[in-house]
């Protein structure tokens, strides 16, 4: 089963970008999960803020790989999604 869906995962980000983002979309929407207005709103205020000072330079950003590690480490994780880091 772990090959298989090595394989699986490995031809699906083979993908054109549209194509991926619509099947995270579907797959998004088949976990059933609904969706706070309230919060999905405070989120969409939060990114045009954020995005906002990006543009204006008033936010410096950082590389992901970065991001990533800050976060493991507040959350005290050593491995995402199976990776050791």
């Amino acid at each position: 089963m772990a090959g298989e869906f090595e394989r699986l995962r490995e031809n699906l980000l083979s993908l054109p970008i549209e194509s991926r983002e619509s099947l995270a979309d579907v797959l998004i929407e088949s976990l059933g999960e609904t969706v706070d207005e309230d919060v999905a709103s405070l989120w969409l205020e939060e990114i045009g803020r954020r995005d906002a000072q990006v543009r204006a330079d008033s936010a410096t950003p950082k590389p992901v790989d970065q991001v990533m590690r800050e976060a493991r480490a507040i959350l005290g994780w050593k491995s995402f999604r199976g990776r050791e880091t």
